[in-house]
């Protein structure tokens, strides 16, 4: 998958088709918090987000308190977004139920 950063209008016609994502004000990273039940399930989610971004070689920047769990992306060999950044978001969406 390409590693080079993406257009502004491809920015935005990706976020179009991502549910629960913000693009960040300088338009270089997108972040989403994901909220469940309890540590269990946040903790399986990240299991499971964890095994796509090692496949993908795309690493998110994450935090995790008891049941929420925080993420942010970015390619940062591109300085910006790139199609790794929106396909491992659409990954974790699935991960999450949505």
């Amino acid at each position: 998958m390409a590693r080079e950063k993406l257009a502004k209008q491809a920015v935005e016609e990706a976020m179009a088709g991502l549910a629960g994502w913000v693009l960040a004000q300088d338009g270089l990273s997108i972040s989403r918090s994901f909220v469940f039940k309890n540590f269990s399930e946040a903790f399986a989610f990240m299991t499971r987000s964890a095994l796509a971004a090692e496949k993908l070689d795309h690493h998110p920047h994450w935090s995790n308190v008891y049941k929420t769990v925080d993420v942010k992306l970015n390619t940062h060999d591109a300085g910006g977004l790139t199609a790794l950044d929106f396909e491992l978001a659409k990954r974790m969406n699935r991960y999450a139920g949505d």
